[in-house]
């Protein structure tokens, strides 16, 4: 088996969907989570939100936040990309084709009647 160090050289700009959404099963199983419960990869994905929103809020709103836990929140793109990760993660334990999944819920979107909200 490839480590991961092997898998992320290999990882590149050009990658399709389903090739970014392989390297993540493999890193998923040489990390040791691939057994992981689908119940606890749900709750890690609903985490990795929460973190994203607090970078959003950190970083884009004028917003509040604890002064003294300031440098414990991420940037906005490391962020995304954990959501990123441990959405694929799911899809991974679902056996759930993103790219697919994506294009097929985008069919569905492309006939509906959006309503542009004002901002």
């Amino acid at each position: 088996m490839h480590n991961q160090l092997d898998l992320w050289n290999k990882l590149n700009e050009k990658d399709t969907l389903q090739e970014v959404q392989q390297y993540i099963k493999n890193v998923i199983e040489i990390r040791g989570f691939s057994n992981q419960r689908i119940e606890k990869t749900m709750l890690l994905l609903l985490e990795e939100v929460g973190e994203l929103a607090k970078s959003i809020r950190k970083s884009a709103t004028d917003m509040g936040i604890d002064n003294n836990k300031v440098n414990h929140y991420d940037t906005v793109e490391s962020e995304v990309a954990d959501v990123f990760i441990v959405l694929c993660s799911v899809c991974n334990k679902l056996d759930i084709d993103l790219y697919k999944a994506l294009k097929e819920k985008e069919q569905e979107n492309i006939v509906r009647v959006w309503r542009k909200e004002n901002n």
